[in-house]
């Protein structure tokens, strides 16, 4: 049942406008004797105020009052109606605006009164207002456009010439010649531009607005109180705007500011979406917002600038105004008191996020032997002092360290540093009058958020059923999306028998490409917000998603147990399958990947289609099974086709284990689209232009050296073969500073490459100089960090702009500074990677979490179409373990949610540019590529224990061995020296007929040999490994001089130019040979510890 509430006075409103303006036609000029106040303020006449009208009288009498709190005119005689006026004056207004005329009027006895106004006959507007004698107020409103006014010299006794543009005026109202003396009173009066809509709902009075219920077929009806409409909603809708309220042709003009003010309230609370907008396409919002409604009648403001225009013209796709009641799950019901609308010359004011308490810290915690710092933001320039407190007790104190205007957050800011305490527990910081919000001190903080991170990719899968009790949540439960065919009687028009996108729908993208096939494309996982799917996002997600396992295996620190079977939130036949669920996830996409192949005797077979998506946009909400609109496939690209053969040839290696058939399937699909790629290395995506990519991002990309790098690294990786160790080494990329202020993302991947050429085992010449550019290129990183008082190593790009997607960039940045510390155990990378947690989980200018459900203030509103319980109860938040896109400074890709709080006039410092909004896509998004890069940053932390690693470093070869020349008969020494914890052992090879292999017995760290002429030319390498893999040398070459040449001396080593690294894992092998001395003397030199003889298989080099 609906409350009656009580009757409420009129409200007093002041509205603004963009041109102040009216004017009135006036026979006799009276001075006012009031202080004006402009018409485009709202005239409520409060406190006894005349606010500037007057009366006079040419004929009869008039006295007028406005102690009544409205302004009346007591009036007798006059023969006509200008002999009597009530006035103002000073009313300017502009030629080309329309201006809107509202006021409440009422009189003691039945009359018609004109109003009029403008700069003199004929210029001037006119309306006739028809009052019924009655106590009760009528609202009068009506519109007039000073550019349909007569004008000189078409009309010579105008006032105004053809080229007038702003005059000033009068309005009055003209209240003599009625047959009998009576009282006029006047309230509310206003003269604004632009739009004005002032509403009253009161006895179910609908006026030009609509309240319906579309889905459920409730039906308007007055309220209980007389002062509202009211609708019974049944709940439970699929879509929010099934139930409203909307009020059309409603003009909005670009660049003007206006309010939206409505009065309403519910049986239950309930949530309501506020809007305005354009009705048709591209259904622009210029104000999305809502309104929480209690039992009570609450008064809601929305303050705007418009970054669009819309007609009032219904031929057109006119303006809108939308209250969308449709979000509620459970029945309730309805009602609305007023509802207002004007334009403002008024601004809204200044956008301030709340940032709660200027202490910032990680709010999930700290290690218990990790670094331990927070951020004050104070205007105090000398330290100040700070409390740790465990309850009210005081454990920790000191002083902060002052670090001055941080550019990134536009704030003065401290550092305090408590990292000497290490007990285990819950805690508060103070400082500076303020407390933070708690946090613990622990070893086992990440554990969760490993498995959250990569949890996430299950409910985004598309092509199946998700069971949200596997997740522990049934509102996560949907069915499957993207199943259909084309025709199929069911919402989905895809993803089975998806044909390709035509000349007439894509003549500005590809010209006149198309395909006469169609292609399979169900699963694969959505990318973002939208129902999209995406082969250049997938490629470097699913590679993330795998190096995080791939991590595990060659990490002093890494826990493959943690990655195994049984540890996602997955589907039980993959929990229980014996295969590690991080490479299950994997496969859904790595499926997918495969599908999007062009089959063999197409044109460009063997390439990779783009991308599959919607013919045109979809709007929010929307469950992927609901999607009505048709699916097409985009031209191949070069990108996409590198993506495969990159993703797919990682997943051979890592699936060979478990399915030999799936692995050999990736890498044959591999090596065909690799073989595709470099027949075809420049079929573009392109960027759309007039048309921003209807239904889908475009991923353009117009440099493919990163993508051709990546590709040859993982290939080389799992086969070990000449041909891609050639291209890798061939690539500009290959030496060059590749670690960019982003670390890496979809457009950029050479840094995908690099790295898994440092960790993963293989015989990659360089392999040194390789492991040490990541080390390198994490320096560069802390340098960064260092100068960062928030904690992150991510500063923006090169100019300083926080781009989209920054916190995939911070992301991106702790994994090639996590990498640095498996390869070197050097406790500042880790140190770096703990520190740039705290900026993602609270530490930073907003004070907000970025991961969805760690912290107790964090993103949880984020960009999608499903995960949009904020536009309807019927769906979920996106799931824990979220995270968001974060702070985007770059003004060019903002959305109008960004757009509407910040400005020229009012810009937001870089950190400060994000909205927790699920319409703001260009701060709030979620992907895949973002979340995997999470993945394997929350791995990575869940792995330490915040001190000095304890579980030892990787085998790194520091030197040698180095090219010996010795006289024929004499003896060769080769030496190497490497770094490890436990202590490398060695084993020498030898090149022989193209396959390196074993010396037998050569286990020491200097291999002596007494040689001979024949044997001039013959290399060495040595393999040094331990418990976390191997490294092999860069290889030796013997040189035999004839009797009588100049020799040099017997060997020794060269220096690799390295500090200790490491990284390795199982070799690649291509064959096994047996070893061939071939007429050369043996001799073993002992030169260092005893060392345990390493088997390795033999591998062919050419």
């Amino acid at each position: 049942m609906v409350p009656t509430p009580a009757p409420r006075p009129r409200r007093r409103r002041r509205w603004l406008a963009g041109s102040t303006s009216a004017a009135l036609l006036v026979v006799a000029a009276v001075a006012s004797t009031a202080t004006a106040a402009p018409l485009t303020d709202e005239h409520g006449f409060a406190d006894g105020d005349a606010q500037g009208w007057f009366t006079y009288a040419n004929a009869g009498t008039v006295s007028s009052t406005a102690a009544s709190g409205e302004m009346c005119a007591v009036v007798d005689g006059g023969v006509n109606p200008w002999d009597i006026a009530l006035q103002h004056d000073d009313v300017t207004y502009d030629r080309d605006t329309t201006y809107t005329v509202s006021f409440e009027a009422h009189a003691t006895a039945p009359v018609t009164v004109p109003v009029q106004g403008g700069l003199g006959y004929p210029a001037a507007f006119g309306h006739q207002v028809v009052l019924d004698g009655s106590a009760t107020p009528q609202h009068v409103e009506f519109t007039f456009t000073p550019a349909d006014w007569p004008t000189r010299p078409g009309t010579p006794g105008s006032p105004v010439a053809d080229d007038w543009t702003t005059g000033t005026g009068q309005v009055s109202f003209q209240l003599g010649g009625q047959a009998a003396p009576y009282t006029f009173c006047v309230d509310d009066f206003s003269v604004t531009s632009g739009a004005r809509i002032d509403h009253s709902f009161a006895g179910g009075d609908l006026g030009e607005f609509s309240l319906y219920d579309a889905a459920g077929g409730g039906t308007a009806r007055a309220g209980a109180d007389g002062l509202s409409a009211c609708i019974d909603l049944r709940g439970g809708y699929a879509n929010p705007y099934e139930a409203g309220l909307e009020r059309k042709h409603v003009e909005v003009v670009e660049g003007r500011s206006y309010v939206l003010e409505l009065t309403a309230y519910a049986s239950a609370p309930a949530p309501v979406n506020v809007l305005v907008g354009q009705f048709g396409e591209p259904w622009h919002r210029v104000l999305d917002d809502d309104a929480a409604l209690t039992t009570t009648p609450t008064t809601f403001t929305y303050a705007f600038m418009a970054d669009a225009s819309f007609s009032a013209d219904p031929s057109a796709a006119y303006g809108r105004i939308q209250l969308e009641l449709g979000r509620r799950t459970a029945p309730y019901t309805f009602c609305i008191t007023e509802l207002s609308f004007a334009e403002t010359t008024e601004p809204p004011p200044p956008y301030e996020p709340d940032t709660g308490s200027r202490v910032r810290v990680n709010q999930v915690g700290y290690l218990t032997d990790g670094p331990k710092r927070a951020t004050l933001v104070t205007t105090e320039t000398d330290p100040v002092d700070w409390e740790l407190r465990s309850g009210s007790t005081v454990v920790a104190s000191g002083t902060s360290t002052p670090r001055g205007v941080d550019p990134t957050a536009g704030v003065n800011v401290h550092v305090v540093d408590f990292g000497d305490v290490t007990t285990p527990g819950t805690y508060t910081l103070r400082a500076d009058g303020e407390t933070s919000h708690p946090f613990v001190v622990g070893d086992d903080l990440y554990d969760s958020l490993r498995h959250d991170a990569l949890d996430y990719f299950y409910p985004v899968r598309s092509g199946i059923a998700i069971d949200g009790s596997i997740m522990g949540d049934a509102r996560y439960t949907r069915p499957a999306g993207h199943v259909g065919r084309p025709g199929d009687a069911g919402a989905n028009q895809g993803d089975h028998a998806v044909p390709c996108i035509t000349p007439a729908e894509a003549q500005h993208l590809y010209g006149d490409w198309t395909c006469d096939y169609t292609l399979d494309v169900v699963g694969g996982w959505y990318d973002a917000g939208d129902h999209g799917k995406y082969v250049v996002n997938g490629g470097i997600a699913v590679a993330q998603v795998m190096s995080t396992y791939e991590r595990a295996l060659h990490a002093p620190t890494g826990d493959v147990v943690a990655l195994g079977d049984g540890s996602l939130d997955i589907p039980l036949v993959e929990q229980t399958n014996g295969v590690p669920d991080a490479l299950d996830e994997a496969r859904w996409e790595l499926e997918w990947m495969l599908r999007m192949q062009v089959p063999a005797g197409e044109p460009l077979a063997g390439m990779v289609h783009h991308k599959v998506h919607d013919v045109d946009w979809t709007g929010l909400p929307l469950l992927p099974s609901d999607d009505p609109q048709e699916r097409r496939l985009h031209r191949p690209s070069t990108a996409a086709t590198l993506n495969l053969a990159a993703a797919a040839a990682q997943g051979a290696r890592l699936w060979e284990p478990y399915d030999a058939e799936f692995a050999a399937e990736l890498l044959a699909a591999a090596r065909t689209a690799y073989a595709a790629a470099v027949a075809t290395p420049d079929l573009y995506a392109p960027a759309p232009n007039a048309d921003p990519s209807p239904g889908g991002g475009p991923y353009d990309d117009t440099d493919v050296t990163d993508e051709f790098y990546w590709a040859a690294a993982e290939l080389f990786l799992t086969t070990g073969e000449a041909q891609f160790r050639d291209a890798v080494l061939a690539n500009e990329l290959h030496t060059a500073d590749i670690f960019t202020a982003g670390g890496m993302y979809w457009g950029e991947t050479a840094a995908l490459g690099r790295m898994d050429l440092a960790v993963v085992e293989s015989d990659i010449p360089g392999r040194t100089a390789i492991r040490q550019s990541v080390v390198d290129g994490a320096e560069t990183y802390l340098e960064r960090q260092a100068a960062e008082p928030f904690g992150t190593a991510y500063s923006g790009n090169d100019d300083g702009v926080y781009e989209w997607g920054s916190n995939s960039a911070v992301l991106n940045n702790q994994v090639v500074l996590g990498t640095a510390f498996d390869l070197t155990g050097d406790q500042r990378f880790a140190d770096a990677v703990l520190e740039s947690m705290d900026y993602l989980l609270g530490r930073n200018a907003l004070n907000i979490s970025y991961v969805t459900g760690y912290g107790d203030v964090f993103s949880d509103d984020q960009h999608s179409r499903w995960f949009a319980h904020s536009l309807t109860d019927a769906l979920p938040n996106p799931p824990v373990g979220s995270v968001s896109g974060g702070p985007n400074s770059d003004v060019g890709t903002w959305d109008p949610v960004i757009s509407g709080l910040y400005g020229p006039d009012h810009m937001c410092a870089p950190q400060l540019c994000y909205v927790d909004d699920i319409q703001s896509w260009s701060t709030n998004e979620i992907t895949v590529n973002w979340n995997s890069a999470l993945s394997w940053v929350a791995s990575f932390v869940a792995d330490q224990r915040g001190g000095a690693s304890a579980a030892g470093t990787v085998a790194w070869v520091r030197t040698g061995p180095a090219d010996v020349t010795v006289a024929d008969g004499a003896q060769a020494r080769f030496t190497v020296a490497a770094s490890g914890s436990p202590t490398p052992t060695v084993q020498w090879q030898r090149l022989v007929d193209g396959t390196w292999t074993d010396v037998p017995g050569a286990t020491e760290a200097t291999l002596a040999l007494t040689v001979r002429t024949a044997d001039s030319g013959a290399r060495f390498r040595a393999y040094v490994a331990n418990t976390f893999g191997g490294a092999y040398s860069d290889p030796g070459t013997l040189t035999v001089a004839a009797p009588g040449a100049p020799v040099g001396g017997g060997g020794g080593g060269t220096s690799s130019g390295a500090t200790p690294a490491a990284g390795a894992g199982p070799l690649a092998v291509t064959g096994a040979d047996p070893w061939a001395l071939l007429g050369m003397g043996l001799l073993l030199v002992a030169a260092g510890a005893g060392a345990v003889v390493v088997t390795r298989r033999s591998r062919t080099t050419g």
